[in-house]
């Protein structure tokens, strides 16, 4: 018996040794399309190593938000200066409540005692965070947080990410990483956000369709809402507009909406904001820049209306 499990703990390591020599082999010499369950790409179109690189050296600002494209796409630092208040904006392309909670428990000292403007569009409530999950462990430091999102989600693809980014901090990391600020017609803005070359979109249509919502993120949600108030953080709700014809092709936003009434503070700017399809957004889902000035000029009214952004 002795000598049975003294094999089984010999191959169990000789095992381990080997999966972690092939994810290394596999993770640096393989094109991507031979690797569907490893994704690690430092840099991307969603500037997230930019933005988080930024974020350790930024000083005190008054407004953090979080999100997905639409939050990067949508939350302009710079007319929020125009009125005097400091935003950093913390979205990440496909962000799920899952990447919500490791960035705010990794950056929670930063987020302390200010305002923080979750941008719940209702489709990354859909989503399991693997493509957001792997965006952040390739684009931050890997750390507890990073097990905890990967254990969350607990898809292979994820793990194996995971590993490959623990082992490629210690051998080569990425600090030395340089991203370009200009990414084909994308350029990165300092505080977190990404401006379009201005666009527009062409008439499109979508069919009437349900969003099939996850309870487990709705339960990371409220998670990062208790660990958000226990900060002393005041929390804003904000639904970024979307295309008309995405908004009233999706038939269950209601059971969305009255959930996140019962959070706290919540706006839908698709109610609030009547905005043109064909002259404020350059694709199916994302403003573009005229879109974006209206946008966020009539956000900081509305928030500054209910005494929600400047301090009183």
């Amino acid at each position: 018996m002795k000598y049975f499990a003294s094999i089984l703990f010999r191959f169990i390591l000789f095992a381990i040794f080997t999966y972690l020599i092939l994810l290394l082999i596999w993770g640096y010499m393989l094109p991507n399309a031979l690797k569907p369950n490893l994704n690690y790409m430092v840099g991307g179109n969603g500037f997230t190593n930019s933005r988080l690189k930024e974020l350790k050296q930024n000083p005190d600002v008054d407004v953090f938000a979080f999100g997905s494209s639409h939050t990067y796409r949508g939350f302009d630092p710079r007319i929020f200066k125009k009125h005097e208040i400091s935003l950093f904006n913390m979205g990440s392309s496909m962000q799920t409540p899952i990447q919500i909670k490791t960035l705010i428990k990794r950056y929670i000292t930063k987020i302390a005692h200010k305002k923080v403007i979750l941008e719940v569009y209702p489709y990354p409530f859909c989503l399991d965070g693997i493509e957001s999950a792997v965006d952040l462990i390739a684009n931050d430091r890997n750390d507890k947080h990073s097990l905890s999102m990967a254990l969350d989600i607990n898809n292979i693809k994820t793990y194996n990410t995971l590993i490959f980014g623990y082992l490629n901090d210690q051998f080569s990391g990425k600090s030395d990483f340089i991203e370009n600020p200009i990414f084909e017609n994308d350029t990165y803005v300092n505080g977190g956000f990404v401006e379009k070359k201005l666009s527009y979109i062409s008439c499109t249509s979508f069919n009437e369709m349900s969003w099939n919502y996850k309870e487990t993120q709705f339960e990371v949600f409220e998670e990062i809402l208790a660990l958000l108030k226990a900060q002393n953080v005041e929390i804003i709700l904000v639904y970024a507009p979307i295309p008309k014809v995405l908004y009233n092709a999706v038939n269950n936003q209601e059971i969305f909406h009255e959930r996140m009434e019962t959070y706290g503070p919540y706006y839908n700017f698709n109610e609030i904001l009547q905005l043109t399809d064909t002259l404020h957004f350059f694709d199916a889902n994302h403003l573009n820049q005229i879109g974006v000035e209206l946008f966020n000029e009539k956000l900081i009214e509305v928030l500054n209306g209910d005494g929600l952004l400047k301090n009183k």
